[in-house]
């Protein structure tokens, strides 16, 4: 079996700057910030993307973004916000098939499907 990169960042095997650990997942920052506050966090438990869910996995997910908006915060981004982002599958641009939120904040980030949604 292939074990993923955040597999081995979770493990220990590949060093990471972490923001948070629990026994259930692990904040961590990008290691190619895409704005000034860029930080991941992932679960534990190997999922390989959100279209793969498990009914049981529902409160995990919460728990995810409860803590993505908790280390938001803690970053200074409550006030002005910033972006949450799951990809899926190779479509939606996912470059790791391990579920990830991604959070982008400490800068105005442009809408990017802004045009796509006013048609």
């Amino acid at each position: 079996m292939n074990i993923c990169l955040f597999c081995k960042i979770i493990s220990g095997e590949i060093p990471a700057k972490k923001l948070y650990e629990d026994d259930e997942m692990l904040a961590f920052y990008d290691i190619k910030p895409m704005a000034p506050v860029h930080f991941l966090v992932v679960p534990k438990k190997h999922i390989n993307n959100l279209l793969e869910l498990e009914s049981s996995d529902s409160a995990l997910i919460g728990r995810l973004f409860y803590k993505a908006q908790e280390l938001a915060k803690e970053l200074g981004c409550e006030e002005k916000g910033g972006r949450f982002i799951i990809n899926a599958k190779k479509d939606g641009g996912q470059t790791i098939d391990h579920l990830h939120i991604h959070f982008l904040g400490g800068r105005a980030l442009r809408p990017k499907l802004a045009s796509w949604f006013m048609g």
